[in-house]
């Protein structure tokens, strides 16, 4: 059965409606970026560039890097975001525009978030790279699925007895990253640790401004827990609804962080633009030693 226009929308040039992509525009690696300007921050790196587009927040570019062809795209900030990004990246590779039918083939993608995070313990210093095994989603997006097959259980338990969860918040999910994907990008000089995701920056991280917040220990408990040696080692606003998606639709994908702010301490990055560039030249030549 096909599926209707009002719930895949496409523009009147045959492209998808939020990401303004074709089939064709996108590779099989796809970074994410938050920033839009941090694409071609990425890009710059390129020996080419193939195909480049923006719409709203979401820019892409499209190219070859030591011959491997890479999309680079900037996917905002949030899971909201995510939501969409994802969704509709899926259907470029996955449904077939003209029929509007599912393909009887699938394709996976390779999905690498390089993004930036505030660590949330103290031996994980500002202007050092982590890699996020697990995801926490604390923002309830992932309770819009079906997400029985992709959840840990144990650790969602731990982190709900331990935390005291509020029973009128979104229950916790707890999501692996690709297996595959993290040994790739890991090293000895990077951190790994369950990354939190937040659905907002200030109160959903703690921070207090002039509003009062639901539970103000929320991150001192997530700085102590610990299930079977499994931490919650930083806090940013993408990743779970990453690794939610990704696993769902049945794609590989990583979270590779720039940790500038330390929470613990209450540290920032003196220069997170070097940080951020460091990270980005060591995650592609990371993804071309794969095919070398």
């Amino acid at each position: 059965m096909s599926i209707k226009e009002s719930e895949l929308i496409l523009n009147p040039d045959g492209s998808i409606y939020h990401l303004n992509l074709k089939p064709e525009h996108i590779a099989e690696t796809i970074i994410f970026v938050g920033d839009q300007d941090r694409v071609t921050k990425v890009t710059s790196h390129f020996d080419s560039i193939e195909f480049e587009t923006q719409k709203r927040e979401f820019k892409t570019q499209t190219g070859y890097y030591k011959g491997k062809r890479i999309t680079v795209m900037s996917t905002g900030i949030g899971p909201d975001n995510i939501d969409i990004v994802l969704n509709e990246l899926d259907a470029l590779v996955n449904i077939d525009f003209k029929t509007r039918q599912i393909k009887d083939t699938l394709t996976s993608l390779n999905i690498i978030r390089i993004g930036t995070s505030g660590s949330l313990q103290k031996d994980i210093d500002v202007d050092s790279f982590l890699i996020s095994t697990h995801a926490l989603d604390l923002n309830g997006l992932l309770q819009a699925y079906k997400t029985d097959t992709i959840r840990t259980p144990d650790l969602e338990a731990a982190f709900t007895n331990q935390t005291n969860w509020h029973q009128d918040k979104a229950s916790p999910i707890i999501i692996k990253g690709s297996a595959d994907l993290e040994k790739l990008f890991q090293a000895n000089h990077i951190h790994k640790g369950l990354t939190a995701t937040a659905g907002g920056f200030y109160g959903p991280q703690g921070r207090v401004l002039r509003l009062a917040i639901q539970d103000d220990k929320l991150n001192d408990k997530m700085d102590a827990f610990n299930h079977n040696g499994i931490r919650i080692t930083n806090l940013e606003m993408e990743t779970s609804a990453i690794y939610g998606l990704s696993s769902l639709l049945g794609h590989k994908a990583i979270s590779l962080n720039a940790i500038i702010a330390n929470r613990a301490i209450g540290t920032f990055s003196k220069d997170s633009n070097t940080v951020i560039t460091n990270l980005i030249t060591y995650a592609l030549n990371k993804i071309t030693d794969k095919t070398d």
